[in-house]
């Protein structure tokens, strides 16, 4: 048998292949996102995301030196609000001496070379579990906004690289860009989730903040799972209003509003595998169904095959050692 072409053959070793990779993951493409709690020396696993957990802030800032010391940069902050705490307004969100402005000051110190970047919402801080201010039922998007713009300022106050509005009100970028210039922080960016999906992937995330809204669902403000333009529509928005990330997120059911995304935009995409995503590899691991570490390397290079630029992910250390 004679071919003019035969396409195995750059697939008969491991060098070859390794030399001709379209998709290279490198712990540079990671944001670990850490869960913080009040107290000292706490450490709880997740129940739905096995080794997984939240922390302290005494135990996060050791987690933080070590990931550093493997080579992942950058951190997602999200922290658990205690519920005395919790109201209609928001108002712990921009406490200068919150857990979140505490959290963001100590790794800094920690590690000044780490990038931070910290949730922006309202949900852990809100008794209705919502992004939003709630007024009579409704979501309300303006009094939300400026709320927004309240907690990110003060982020950049305590030393944040860079705000991740994760709520999906309409103009939060422009009106947090607006803010943030005012204000002189310049060198703060935004990361705006700017294709968020009401998902049924969330679930083990709102177990690791106890932050599933009390009343209805999210439907009204993230977005409808049957559509494509829109984000792409979302995407060039957020652009245009100043973001200098933007993301997608879930990850793995939304690959090809990924790539939707990444061909329409100008700045880094970045893609959340998220909570459901994680607890399903590990489930399926626990049982013996697939080889979780097979798993992880597939599914986070499939991410960045699809257009990912950054990956926000819980699997960022497994993944750092075994590429290593």
């Amino acid at each position: 048998m004679i071919l003019q072409r035969r396409p195995r053959i750059l697939r008969t070793s491991p060098a070859i292949r390794s030399m001709v990779a379209e998709t290279i993951l490198t712990p540079n493409d990671f944001i670990v996102p850490l869960f913080i709690d009040e107290g000292k020396n706490v450490q709880t696993e997740i129940p739905s995301m096995p080794n997984y957990y939240r922390r302290s802030l005494d135990l996060t800032v050791k987690e933080v030196k070590e990931l550093w010391s493997m080579g992942i940069k950058s951190v997602l902050l999200f922290i658990k609000c205690r519920d005395e705490l919790k109201d209609n307004t928001g108002k712990e969100a921009w406490n200068q001496n919150g857990l979140m402005q505490r959290s963001i000051k100590a790794i800094k110190d920690a590690v000044p070379g780490m990038y931070v970047m910290t949730d922006v919402a309202l949900d852990p801080y809100s008794s209705f579990g919502h992004d939003g201010i709630v007024e009579n039922g409704e979501i309300v998007n303006d009094p939300t906004v400026e709320a927004l713009v309240k907690m990110s300022i003060s982020h950049a106050e305590a030393g944040v690289d860079m705000v991740a509005p994760s709520d999906m009100m309409d103009g939060r970028i422009g009106a947090i860009r607006k803010g943030l210039e005012e204000n002189g922080f310049t060198r703060v960016g935004i990361m705006a989730y700017s294709a968020k999906y009401a998902s049924c992937f969330y679930g083990p995330f709102r177990d690791a903040l106890d932050s599933a809204p009390g009343f209805g669902d999210k439907k009204t403000y993230q977005m409808d799972y049957a559509n494509r333009t829109e984000a792409v529509k979302e995407a060039l928005l957020d652009v245009e209003e100043g973001a200098d990330i933007v993301m997608v997120k879930p990850g793995l059911p939304y690959l090809d509003i990924v790539r939707e995304v990444k061909n329409a935009v100008n700045v880094p995409v970045s893609v959340y595998n998220i909570s459901g995503e994680y607890a399903m590899i590990k489930a399926a691991a626990k049982m013996g169904w697939i080889n979780e570490e097979k798993a992880i390397l597939e599914t986070l290079t499939s991410i960045k095959r699809a257009g990912g630029d950054l990956i926000a992910t819980y699997f960022a250390k497994d993944a750092a050692r075994l590429i290593s």
